[in-house]
């Protein structure tokens, strides 16, 4: 058997905050926008937004799926996660730096870049 993972998708409150939020950490626009599903093509990748209260979908926030963005160096990094609130602090782990914050949309996210 042959899998591959090609997309993923997590749920937001707020579409408009959320495309906001990751049209700036991507530095790329939303691809398909939606007022219940939208999607960032990452390399080939979809990242999906999808409003799980406009479909009455029970939805609980968390870290137990957490997206990993990495990013190409330390520096890069460090902006990406300037005056955001973390939950796991800028660390080595490995031969990457890692760290994990909570967005506005409760959500969280790992971010990494090699050392």
């Amino acid at each position: 058997m042959n899998l591959s993972i090609k997309s993923l998708y997590i749920c937001v409150d707020d579409m408009e905050r959320a495309i906001g939020f990751y049209e700036e950490l991507f530095e790329k626009k939303v691809t398909e926008k939606d007022n219940i599903y939208s999607v960032f093509d990452i390399d080939g990748f979809r990242f999906g937004l999808f409003a799980y209260k406009k479909t009455k979908e029970r939805h609980v926030f968390g870290s137990s799926c957490l997206p990993s963005i990495c990013t190409d160096n330390i520096e890069n990094l460090k902006i990406k996660i300037s005056g955001k609130k973390l939950c796991f602090p800028l660390t080595q782990i490995g031969k990457n730096w890692v760290a994990e914050f909570v967005y506005s949309e409760g959500n969280h996210i790992e971010i990494t870049a090699p050392i």
